[in-house]
């Protein structure tokens, strides 16, 4: 039996979900939800999951509504190549690694960004609630880029050491969102000190790409990205 996942596009919580199944190589079905329609709040959907967030995994009669939940029951359902290490203190660092991100890299990203992509793209007037915001979120997020530059300053390529765990499922979204701000809001993220990520933050940069590069992951890129005109 094949899980399916409802899921908003592009969202990051559900994006984790997506990441996850991709690096395990599983097989996913989808429902994509509309938020503009609603499809969140229809009955149909709250009987899956009465708060109406996403993402929602089920399979069978079981049914999950929490991203860390999912990628948890995914590691004892599929054990094959796991997302939370195979000994103890593999598991110790990658559950530290992934809820420091989902706590804090998280909050960065949605300051920030809920901000940058409502923008017109042009640098808010001094003073403003809009500046004060931004300014809030950069400093936040650089904060947390430098948590990640020290993570992979022992030459791991990604967070948690040689392969992709569930730390990397939950901070690449936050990571790839940033680099969409940048190439779609340039003049913004530039003004607060993004511009040029890849020269300020060298060695994410380079985990993001060796992500990017995958197959896989790149399949999980949100479907109404106009991917061709990314930045890699």
């Amino acid at each position: 039996m094949t899980p399916t996942l409802y899921h908003f596009s592009g969202a990051p919580r559900s994006w984790r979900v997506l990441l996850a199944f991709a690096f395990k190589g599983l097989k996913l079905e989808h429902q994509l939800l509309s938020y503009a329609n609603g499809d969140h709040r229809t009955e149909t959907f709250l009987e899956l999951n009465p708060r109406g967030t996403t993402p929602v995994l089920t399979i069978g009669t079981t049914k999950l509504r929490d991203s860390i939940a999912i990628l948890a029951w995914l590691d004892h359902a599929y054990p094959e190549t796991p997302l939370f290490g195979a000994t103890p203190d593999e598991a110790a660092e990658i559950w530290q690694i992934a809820m420091e991100c989902t706590e804090f890299l998280r909050e960065a990203s949605h300051v920030l960004l809920l901000q940058a992509f409502a923008s017109n793209g042009k640098p808010p007037s001094q003073g403003s609630p809009e500046h004060a915001t931004l300014q809030t979120g950069a400093e936040l997020m650089h904060a947390e880029c430098r948590y990640l530059e020290k993570l992979l300053s022992d030459g791991r390529p990604f967070l948690a050491g040689d392969a992709p765990t569930a730390a990397d499922a939950i901070a690449y979204p936050e990571i790839r969102l940033m680099e969409r701000a940048v190439t779609t809001k340039h003049e913004l993220m530039a003004g607060i000190g993004f511009g040029d990520p890849p020269a300020l933050y060298p060695l994410t940069a380079a985990w993001k790409a060796r992500l990017s590069a995958m197959p896989e992951v790149a399949a999980t890129l949100p479907e109404h990205w106009n991917v061709g005109q990314e930045a890699a």
